[in-house]
């Protein structure tokens, strides 16, 4: 790799770890997202204080924390090993943000914003995923975790055997499944929480 892609995979863990819900809910005078409701500096958890419109402003920001790196790596045209990275990195960033001393979300936005870089169908498969089973079973985390298990058979199906980039999938899946632990527990039990409820 060149120090053009180093700079790529460094900039795009940067620019992941600003966290959308901790800015956003300071400039709308909401408390600290990770010191209320389930402590997730999210877009779910977000809504869970009160504010649609913060709630869709952090998922958007979110979202483009993943899908801006990805975009200009697109645009130089580097290999996919590197745009492989370049998603991961931005990706983790959320996880494990350098700014708020790595406590950051579960990725769930962030991935998608990385997967519509990658390719929109892949985006838009994942997207529609997350949505069908949503609508149907109103369970923010399991249409997450399903949507995010599919994930990369999306990018194997549409992209073809690119494996940089089903494995960085894949990888991000497996850290955002693991960051969703809890919710896992919690619906094993049966005890967690419809969207738009405490």
């Amino acid at each position: 790799m060149e120090i053009i892609d180093y700079s790529l995979i460094a900039g795009a863990y940067l620019l992941g770890s600003l966290s959308s819900a901790i800015i956003v809910c300071k400039l709308a005078g909401l408390p600290d997202p990770r010191g209320t409701g389930s402590g997730n500096p999210g877009a779910t958890n977000v809504l869970r204080l009160g504010s649609k419109k913060a709630a869709v402003v952090t998922l958007l920001g979110d979202m483009l924390k993943g899908l801006l790196p990805v975009l200009l790596a697109v645009a130089l045209q580097v290999n996919p090993l590197v745009l492989g990275l370049v998603g991961f990195a931005a990706f983790v960033g959320h996880l494990y943000p350098v700014f708020f001393r790595f406590r950051g979300g579960k990725g769930v936005a962030t991935l998608l914003g990385v997967l519509f870089g990658f390719n929109l169908w892949v985006g838009l498969a994942t997207a529609a995923t997350w949505l069908f089973i949503a609508k149907g079973l109103k369970i923010s985390s399991l249409s997450a975790l399903v949507a995010m298990a599919l994930a990369p058979v999306y990018v194997w199906l549409i992209l073809g055997p690119v494996w940089e980039l089903v494995i960085a999938t894949a990888a991000m899946a497996v850290l955002s499944f693991w960051r969703h632990r809890s919710n896992i527990a919690r619906l094993v039990k049966g005890e967690e929480s419809l969207i738009g409820k405490n």
